[in-house]
């Protein structure tokens, strides 16, 4: 069963999305990390490229502050994920509750 997420904020001045999971667990995401592994399938290379989880390379990628990872807008898609709306106007990817969990950059979740 996947977790679900008891409380969701974002900070546009420390450019932090921090979610609250029902296990206890924080997780706080860099808003860049979170563009870096934009789920959709133009971000991901296409149809064939899309995983169930992120892609080990999003961890070290470094995404300057720019209007791409900027968060604009945070969209409930359903009741299983989120939509991020980008300044830059991108909006495609869905980002479900077990993708954003095994997304956790902590230093815990990264070991396991």
């Amino acid at each position: 069963m996947t977790e679900k997420p008891t409380g969701i904020t974002a900070n546009k001045s420390k450019r932090e999305f921090t979610i609250q999971w029902d296990s206890g667990h924080v997780s706080v995401y860099p808003f860049g990390l979170l563009r870096a592994a934009c789920p959709c399938a133009s971000c991901r290379g296409g149809h064939e490229n899309m995983k169930s989880e992120p892609d080990a390379g999003v961890f070290t990628k470094v995404m300057g502050d720019n209007s791409s990872t900027r968060i604009a807008n945070v969209v409930a898609t359903g009741s299983y994920a989120l939509t991020i709306v980008w300044e830059d106007g991108h909006d495609y990817g869905i980002y479900n509750w077990h993708y954003l969990r095994k997304l956790c950059p902590c230093e815990v979740c990264r070991k396991a």
